[in-house]
């Protein structure tokens, strides 16, 4: 019997039935291995290659020659460049995170922290305030953000949930309307043809409803005082705990502080702190370290100041031909060694515990390389069975006749790819090409489209249990994954609904120009956020 699953709806049974086992489960890393088997067995199903094509496709597969092959598999995952590239950047990220927690930067700031931020809702507002000012890359934003914020927010009552949420809406949703970010230079790769991309991702940005009310929407709850119950329990248990025990979080700022069973009971480093000597410097230096260098490996590696490329000297183009890979690991190592010089300079660590914080690094950045690393392979296995084309061509097969609506049909397909994937910049390199293709570089049709595009591309990725980014607010957070997702998806759905009635405005308003239309579906997108969170208090959708 002959089977062929490539290319049709079963390619997306191994994301699907990963998500809904990490979900049922609580446990993510048996459900995307399962996911990625599943992948594996139905890619040698359809080509009749047997056991041995299944264990070949699942470690590692080439597909094609030449300029056309591709890899596929666990090892082909870990051994690709860009991959490499995220996880050293990642356990550098982590080691100057450890660095600071050891020089007592953290501690410092903490303390700082407590004389500044008074309330629950003021902690909660610097940690947005904190995401939005890092939009150079979504990973650098969730482990930054994380690290820096969890212990003013824990000692505020804040659940590492709530945290993680607020991380998550920053980290993806800013970068997207960012011109000066890793996601910026990625979708401006995808545009061809010797358009400008960049000047192309910069039309769009007043249409990327989805990140821009995402961003507004986190102020209104967090002022508010509003939570969905699939939030709120969390919060519960940790007030309950408090109540029970008349307990306060024990201000020990350089050490991990976790709350055991998210946010049920206390947990801390019994150590005494490695040094009395950190000030707020030791940590706001390394940060602002991390964003020069970043940005300056960001656009090395895109020519900048390389002679002979056509982007030298050229801040603009070199950052959307940069490489966000190479670039991150530049900066973070640049930022990595001037900080260990700048401790053991100043005596602030002895030379061998700032060694120490270089393994204590890796070990604190396993589990999200874990999960990333399945991620990956997952994302392989689903791309090797042709889930991408299959969206794409469901969407151009039932798109036509529906221009009105089609911004908003696009984004509605970019947040399911998104999902299924674990990927926006995947889903990017699917759908821009086609709103490109499809539309006349005059019609405003075209950048409604692009932004839907990208706006469905981030929200799928927000809500994607496989996502990259929001595995990366987890870690961030030290939340339990499998929480993070259940919790923030109410908030994202909410959102997303108000953006795709939005599309659907921007649709047929487009006529007017990009101007009015832009300013009539802000009004109105605008209203229904409002009016969607009134309605929700009204029916005290939190209980």
């Amino acid at each position: 019997m002959d089977f062929n699953f490539i290319g049709t709806i079963w390619s997306l049974l191994p994301p699907v039935v990963a998500i809904a086992l990490a979900l049922k489960t609580k446990e993510v890393y048996s459900s995307l291995f399962i996911g990625i088997v599943l992948g594996a067995i139905l890619y040698s199903m359809s080509m009749g290659t047997g056991f041995e094509g299944f264990l070949t496709h699942l470690l590692n597969d080439t597909v094609g020659t030449g300029a056309d092959a591709k890899q596929y598999g666990l090892i082909s995952c870990l051994s690709d460049p860009w991959n490499v590239g995220i996880i050293v950047f990642l356990v550098v990220l982590g080691s100057i995170v450890s660095l600071m927690n050891k020089a007592g930067g953290s501690a410092a700031f903490g303390r700082w922290a407590s004389k500044h931020i008074k309330t629950k809702i003021g902690a909660q507002i610097s940690t947005i305030i904190l995401g939005l000012l890092i939009f150079i890359d979504d990973y650098f934003n969730c482990l930054t953000v994380g690290s820096v914020m969890r212990p003013i927010t824990v000692r505020h009552g804040v659940t590492k949930e709530k945290l993680a949420y607020l991380i998550d809406s920053t980290a993806a949703p800013v970068c997207i309307i960012s011109p000066i970010s890793s996601w910026a230079a990625a979708v401006s790769g995808f545009v061809s043809g010797g358009e400008n991309g960049l000047a192309l991702f910069c039309q769009a940005i007043p249409f990327n409803f989805y990140a821009f009310f995402t961003i507004i929407f986190i102020f209104m709850i967090v002022l508010s005082g509003f939570d969905f119950k699939a939030m709120s329990k969390y919060d519960a248990r940790l007030q309950e705990w408090y109540e029970r025990t008349g307990g306060q979080v024990d201000e020990v700022i350089d050490t991990k502080l976790q709350i055991v069973e998210h946010g049920v009971g206390a947990k801390q480093d019994s150590k005494k702190p490695a040094t009395t000597k950190g000030s707020v410097a030791d940590l706001v230096v390394p940060i602002l370290m991390l964003i020069v260098f970043c940005m300056a490996g960001m656009v090395y590696s895109g020519g900048y100041f390389d002679a002979t490329s056509t982007c030298y000297h050229n801040f603009i183009d070199a950052f959307a031909a940069s490489n966000a890979s190479v670039g991150l690991v530049i900066g973070s190592l640049a930022a990595l060694i001037l900080t260990i010089a700048m401790f053991v300079a100043r005596r602030t660590l002895k030379f061998d515990n700032a060694m120490s914080c270089l393994i204590k690094g890796f070990e604190a950045m396993v589990p999200a390389i874990l999960i990333l690393t399945l991620a990956w392979t997952l994302k392989s296995m689903t791309d090797s069975l042709g889930a991408a084309e299959y969206v794409s061509g469901v969407v151009a097969s039932t798109a036509s006749g529906l221009q009105m609506l089609l911004p908003a049909i696009i984004f509605i397909v970019a947040a399911l790819l998104a999902f299924a994937t674990g990927t926006s910049w995947g889903t990017f390199g699917i759908l821009i090409p086609i709103c490109i293709a499809v539309f006349p570089a005059t019609a405003p049709l075209r950048i409604i489209s692009i932004s839907a595009c990208m706006a469905g591309a981030v929200c799928g990725d927000h809500v994607s249990p496989i996502s990259d980014t929001t595995i990366m607010a987890s870690a961030g957070a030290e939340c339990k994954h499998v929480h993070h997702v259940s919790s923030q998806l109410p908030y994202a759905l909410t959102v997303a609904a108000v953006s795709f009635l939005t599309f659907v405005v921007a649709g047929f308003t487009q006529q007017l120009g990009i101007v009015a239309s832009a300013a009539i579906s802000w009004i109105l997108g605008i209203a229904m956020l409002f009016s969607a969170l009134w309605v929700l208090r009204r029916i005290g959708y939190k209980q």
